[in-house]
């Protein structure tokens, strides 16, 4: 049978209304065209589908069988439809999405969990990445977009991506109460290379950016920082220096949201490197994926 969505429509608007009249009105069809898309059903199927009475037609019970599947098929595409509207809306599907450390552990918590509540069939996979290596992603076409710090703006419009500050995330020093450095206010990297720090876990895309700049501060030196210890968490690295065992380096807004709890002091570290923006990095607005906008409107994008 060379049935269409249209043809099963059809047939189940006659069976509901137990005529081929009011049928061909549900369906919004002429009588005459109604009419002979049911002759040409039947001749397909090979057998009566409709009993013709003098007050209307009913369903044959090859007819009830193409009925049931009809509802099923009819079903089916409305499901299918709604999903890819979803789709199109950005409120279903898998959102890929890379950051650095500090969008992933600061900024990025509060502003998407009330977004990804409001869409539950939507998933999205957060991978952190430095900001050096989500631009080398974008360019090679494996990412759409992502959030970086503005350290690497010149790398970003060198590949022609579009930057838009969304939030500060200045790196600080963390001191331990008593320590000299806390009689200072700012310091610099390369005048605290001789101290003991607190770090977290090799691959840590945060403590693979300092751990590049603090080679750079000291001329090349393979072992710059000597790192009594390495936490998986900014929380564990925080607690380990409120209670002495070294400094460390982590975004202002860490520092603060553990202070408290941990009584350690903040300096501010001067390095350009270190006085951050967060920005969302994307190459062409209109060609990113509905959810990907939808994501970074929320964020704070403007398109460009």
């Amino acid at each position: 049978m060379r049935l269409d969505i249209a043809d099963l429509h059809l047939f189940l608007s006659v069976v509901n209304a137990g005529s081929i009249t009011r049928g061909a009105e549900r369906a919004n069809l002429a009588l005459a065209s109604a009419s002979e898309r049911l002759r040409h059903m039947e001749a397909d199927a090979g057998v009566s589908l409709l009993e013709r009475r003098p007050r209307g037609v009913v369903a044959t019970e090859a007819g009830e069988a193409l009925a049931h599947h009809a509802r099923l098929i009819l079903r089916q595409q409305a499901a299918l439809k709604g999903e890819l509207r979803d789709f199109a809306a950005g409120a279903r599907g898998t959102l890929h999405f890379y950051a650095n450390t500090g969008a992933l552990t600061g900024f990025l918590p509060s502003k998407l969990a009330p977004w990804l509540a409001a869409r539950p069939r939507l998933y999205v996979q957060l991978k952190e990445r430095t900001s050096a290596e989500i631009i080398k992603l974008m360019v090679a076409g494996l990412a759409d977009a992502g959030m970086i710090s503005d350290a690497v703006e010149n790398l970003a419009l060198e590949a022609g991506l579009t930057l838009q500050p969304v939030a500060k995330d200045h790196l600080v020093l963390l001191v331990p109460t008593g320590h000299r450095l806390t009689q200072r206010r700012t310091a610099r990297l390369a005048d605290v290379l001789g101290e003991s720090f607190v770090g977290l876990a090799p691959g840590n895309a945060l403590q693979d950016h300092i751990e590049e700049k603090a080679r750079a501060a000291s001329q090349g030196a393979r072992e710059p920082v000597a790192w009594r210890i390495r936490m998986k968490t900014f929380e564990g690295l925080c607690e380990m220096v409120g209670h002495g065992v070294g400094l460390g380096i982590v975004p202002q807004g860490i520092a603060r949201r553990h202070q408290r709890g941990h009584g350690y002091r903040t300096v501010a570290l001067t390095d350009d490197w270190a006085r951050r923006q967060l920005c969302l990095c994307f190459r062409d607005w209109h060609e990113l994926p509905a959810i990907t906008r939808s994501l970074l409107s929320h964020l704070g994008a403007q398109p460009a």
